[in-house]
């Protein structure tokens, strides 16, 4: 799920993955920090599922997907546009 917060020139997106899905760690990967395994990973919040959030640059598309433990990539099913190999974000 993507949780989106405006600000004046930029968006605050929120990453969020359900309790313990998948069981191990994740980051969300992605054109805003250059594809970087483990920049940002989701942390563990209150009603158990995980978060991450990111400050981008308003008016853009950023391609993103999630990584897990072990090499396992997938995609946020609510994100804006799919391609067949990423996840989409309109800001």
């Amino acid at each position: 799920m993507l949780e989106r917060t405006k600000r004046k020139n930029r968006i605050e997106v929120t990453f969020v993955l359900p309790a313990g899905l998948p069981h191990t760690e994740v980051s969300v990967v992605g054109d805003f920090n250059d594809w970087q395994p483990g920049a940002h990973p989701l942390e563990p919040r209150a009603d158990g599922s995980r978060a991450v959030t990111v400050a981008l640059p308003a008016k853009e598309r950023f391609g993103f997907r999630y990584l897990a433990d072990g090499g396992h990539w997938f995609d946020e099913e609510h994100a804006d546009e799919h391609d067949g190999r990423n996840s989409y974000l309109l800001t």
